[in-house]
Formats: structure tokens, C-alpha cells, sequence
């Protein structure tokens, strides 16, 4: 597997030929159907040229023109964007059928052929069902056209109702006006949380707390009590979600995260609309869970969106890469919070194929998380090998501005890995290069300070000492547990499970695995006090 989009191979990009090897078996025959409809067509040069990278693996320009003699170099340019055009309109005709989207669109195109024929009538009659199904579905940018149109072939009629029609179409444009700013607005609020996260991950100090509530708090409940359609709503608990998940307000950010899904569970056929926005709406709702520690609603989750993805993931390749990706995720979760880190090697093995598969379209964001979680099931597991390769990754990424957070902690983990696999041979350098690039990230905490702290005076400690500053030190990082925002550690690494480890002798399975069980009984004592879960969500 590739470290990362840095250190891969530098090949030329070609859309139309990537647009090929993405097609499904049924999109490529479909596309065959499309182009041979007329018998000219067939043994058409640009047929040629799919059928050409169809059988290649990879784009090679001279093997091209070998492999297709009757096309000439100059020729190729042109070729190849007309390729990618017929595909993309027999791909477009193929979606149609499972788009509601495109059928909408493609039945506003309609209307204006229509129209432009002089078939005012029909396009009437058009028309009309169209502007009931983009506002059943909330296309306002769609539905901007068909007020125009509406404008238009209401001047056409030429009656007494003419004005009283113009007047409504214009207060309906005003209606669609302020309901586009209020998404926009909405949106980039969402965009604008969800860019900060993916930048440095959680708040790291008091100062980032304060500058999140002054700029985000205000703007965001400045929308709290106003009457809003499925998509303002849908940006608003977004916004929300992520805005609490970036303070640590966790049950805060997880309570609007369940909103989000449920939002989505009362509009089934929005769900195939904004499936991507569903879709991580889940995923935020299993992290929720994850970092509150509520495994058996995690697990019943989990395995209501492996469900969903069954058929989520059947209405096209990006649909089934994102479910795949938070299937995975919440399976390494699974595995984390119960310290049954051996059930889920088998999942590492399934990630580096999806990775494989995936990798050229995947995003580093995307990624690092699935890097680094691998990591630290193999860490807990005792492969500090593996542990290491996996960090490698993240460590490798040469954008720093990329999840600082993870390249930070990938560098703390590492070093613990380094230290657990007895090689420590250059320690001292190791500290040194992970305590200047987390003050360069601007993210040394006190709880960071006290860990490197312990790994510098390590050579001076006897081996009969050892067990007693690791005492000292599980002492020091206890408190930290509940503590605003230098908890944010324990999200990322079991420091505490990995410190009685070693005090205790026992493996980090092992006392994660105890802790998990005494939880887990607590937690079938405790009286049913979530009603208002099961009515929002059903679990």
C-alpha cells in the first residue's frame, strides 16, 4: 500500500480514461447500446478508443496509438473528448431512471423544447407536475427556472388573470430568494466547522474555545425558532452538530447529530437526494456514541447502518465508497472500545483493499483517520511493526495543514510504539523531533508536556524505579480525563490503559477488555432513562 498521494508514482491523469475504468459492467454495456443505435456508429473510432482503455490498466498514450493504428496522434485529442461526451450523456441517460434529480431536470428541459415548439398547452400541462415535484424534493435553484417558466407562458396567455400571475410569480421568487440565502448561509456555516475540524481537529486550548463561541455561537442561533424548509433545517443541525463537536460538547454535538438522521428518516426520498449528507449524518451519530463510550448503542447502530448501506451503497460507486469507508471505521471502533483488538486485524486486512480500490479518489482527509485507527488496533494488539508502518502514513504527509491533530498524535504514538518495540536506540532524537513539530502545530498542552517529560528522563531511571513513575505519571494524566480540552488526548490515545499496562504487567487487551466489562455491567444495572432516544431514533 502507498503512504500517501505525496509519495505515489507521478502519472498522467486522464479524465476520459479514469471515466472508463469506473464504469460498472452495465454502464459499459449501456454505453455500447447508446453508441451503436445507428448502424454508422459501428466500428466508429471512438469506439475503438473505449474498447482500447477498457484493456488497459493503466493510460500509456504511445501503447494507445499502438493497440489503434487507424487513429493518428493529432487525432487523439479530439477523439478522446468526444469519448468523454457520449459517455457522460449515456452515463446521464442511464441515471435518470434512479435520479430524481435528473428527472426533474430533464423534465425542465422538456418544458422549454416544448415551449420553444409553441406547444404552450402541453407545456402547461408539463409544467405544472414538475413544479410539484421540485417542491416536494426542495430543487429551489431548480425551481428558479420553473417560476420563469411559469412568468413566461403566463404572458403568453394573454388574460385577465395575467397580472395576478405575474404578481404571484414574483413573491414565489422572492420566497425561493431568501430560502437559497438562508441555505447559504447555513451551508457555509456547516462547511466552515467542518473545515476547521478537518484543519486542527478538536479545540486545543481556552483561546480556541472563546474564538469558536464568538464567532460561531452568534450566527448560528441567530436561525433558532425560525420556521425553516428540509435543507435549512438539515445545514442547521449539521452546523450545530459540528459546532459542538469541535467545543467537546459531545452529548450536545451527538443529540443533533440524531436529529440530523432522524431528520432524514421523516423524508425517505430525500434520502437518495442528498445521500452523502445522510450518510455522514450516520457517521457523526457512531462517532457521538464512540467517544461516550455507549457501546451497545453503538453496536445496534452500527449494524442498522450496515443495513441501510445495503442499499444506500446501490445508487452509485461514490455512494458505496463513503458507506464502506464509515463501515469500516465503526467496525475498528467497535474493536477499540471492547480491547478486542485481535477480532479486528481482519478489518486492517479489508482496508488496505478498500484503499487499493479507492485510493486515487480518496481524499487525504479521508484517509489519515483510517490510518490512524488501524494503527492503534495494531498498537493495542502489541504489533508495534505494523503500528509503525500504518503512522508512517500520516507522518509521511507533507501539507501540514492537513488534520494537524492526527500528524501530532501519529508522532506521540509512534514514539510509544518506538518505545514498546525496545527500539530506542536514538530516543532522545525521536523526542526532540516530536516535541518541535507539536510546538511548531501550536498544539503543546500540559498534559503532551508531561508525557514527552516522562520519555526524556527515561535514561535516567533504573529499571526498579520504572514501575514507580509510571505511578507518578497515571497520576499526573488522570485528572486530565475530565478536563475541557486537554481530554481531547484520550480520544486519540488509551494513555491510562497503556500506563497500567506496564504498571501491572498485563497486556493493553487485557485492561481494556476489564474496563469494558465492568462498564458494561454498570451499564445493564442502570435503569432505561433514554426514552427521548428511542422516540427520536428508535434505538
Amino acid at each position: 500500500m502507498e503512504k500517501t498521494t505525496n509519495n505515489r508514482k507521478s502519472d498522467k491523469r486522464e479524465g476520459v480514461f479514469d471515466l472508463v475504468k469506473l464504469m460498472s459492467k452495465s454502464e459499459k454495456r449501456n454505453f455500447k447500446l447508446y453508441s451503436t443505435r445507428l448502424g454508422s456508429n459501428e466500428g466508429a473510432k471512438f469506439l475503438l478508443l473505449f474498447d482500447c482503455f477498457d484493456s488497459m490498466e493503466q493510460y500509456d498514450e504511445a501503447k494507445v496509438l499502438a493497440l489503434c493504428p487507424t487513429i493518428s496522434k493529432q487525432q487523439l485529442p479530439n477523439l478522446k473528448a468526444h469519448l468523454y461526451r457520449q459517455i457522460l450523456i449515456s452515463l446521464r441517460m442511464l441515471s435518470v431512471q434512479h435520479s430524481a434529480a435528473l428527472e426533474i431536470r430533464e423534465q425542465i428541459d422538456f418544458v422549454k423544447i416544448l415551449f420553444n415548439k409553441g406547444l404552450y398547452g402541453e407545456a402547461q400541462k408539463l409544467l405544472d407536475k414538475v413544479e410539484k415535484r421540485v417542491k416536494e424534493c426542495e430543487l429551489m435553484a431548480d425551481y428558479l427556472d420553473v417560476v420563469e417558466l411559469q412568468r413566461q407562458l403566463k404572458v403568453l396567455s394573454y388574460s385577465s388573470e395575467m397580472t395576478k400571475a405575474a404578481d404571484q410569480t414574483a413573491k414565489a421568487a422572492v420566497v425561493i430568494a431568501d430560502h437559497l440565502n438562508n441555505v447559504a448561509n447555513l451551508s457555509r456555516l456547516a462547511v466552515q466547522c467542518y473545515a476547521l475540524h478537518q484543519s486542527i481537529g478538536f479545540a486545543r486550548s481556552q483561546k480556541d474555545l472563546d474564538k469558536l463561541d464568538g464567532y460561531f455561537k452568534p450566527r448560528i442561533e441567530a436561525f433558532e425558532g425560525k420556521e425553516m424548509g428540509f435543507t435549512e433545517r438539515f445545514y442547521f443541525y449539521q452546523a450545530k452538530a459540528w459546532y459542538y463537536y469541535i467545543c467537546h460538547k459531545t452529548g450536545l454535538s451527538y443529540r443533533y447529530a440524531l436529529k440530523w438522521v432522524a431528520h432524514f428518516a421523516a423524508r425517505p426520498d430525500m434520502k437518495e437526494l442528498m445521500y452523502d449528507s445522510y450518510i455522514r449524518g450516520y457517521s457523526q451519530v457512531l462517532d457521538g456514541m464512540f467517544l461516550m463510550h455507549k457501546y451497545s448503542a453503538f453496536v445496534r447502530t452500527l449494524e442498522e447502518f450496515e443495513r441501510e448501506s445495503q442499499t444506500l451503497g446501490t445508487l452509485n460507486d461514490n455512494a458505496a465508497m463513503i458507506s464502506q469507508g464509515i463501515l469500516f471505521t465503526g467496525q475498528l471502533n467497535k474493536c477499540l472500545m471492547a480491547g478486542t483488538y485481535k477480532d479486528g486485524l481482519w478489518i486492517a486486512k479489508n482496508i488496505d483493499s478498500y484503499l487499493k480500490k479507492y485510493g486515487d479518489r480518496l481524499t487525504l482527509q479521508e484517509k489519515m483517520p483510517l490510518y490512524y485507527k488501524v494503527a492503534t488496533l495494531y498498537f493495542g494488539d502489541g504489533n508495534y511493526a505494523k503500528c509503525i508502518e500504518y503512522l508512517s502514513y500520516i507522518i509521511s504527509v507533507k501539507d501540514h495543514n492537513i488534520r494537524r491533530d492526527l500528524q501530532c498524535y501519529a508522532r506521540m504514538l509512534n514514539l510509544m510504539a518506538l518505545y514498546d518495540a525496545g527500539m530506542d536506540f536514538n530516543i532522545d532524537y525521536q523526542i526532540r523531533s516530536v516535541y518541535s513539530f507539536i510546538v511548531k502545530m501550536r498544539d503543546m498542552t500540559e498534559m503532551k508536556d508531561e508525557l514527552l517529560s516522562f520519555f526524556k528522563s527515561f535514561g535516567s531511571v533504573n529499571a526498579i524505579d520504572l514501575k514507580k513513575e509510571l505511578k507518578i505519571l497515571h497520576e499526573r494524566l488522570k485528572p486530565y480525563e475530565n478536563h475541557p480540552y486537554e481530554r481531547r488526548t484520550f480520544y486519540y490515545i488509551d494513555l491510562l490503559s497503556w500506563l497500567e499496562s506496564k504498571i501491572t504487567d498485563k497486556s493493553m487487551g487485557e485492561i481494556v477488555r476489564a474496563k469494558f466489562e465492568a462498564s458494561q455491567a454498570k451499564e445493564t444495572n442502570k435503569p432505561d432513562n433514554k426514552k427521548w432516544l428511542h422516540r427520536l431514533f428508535g434505538i
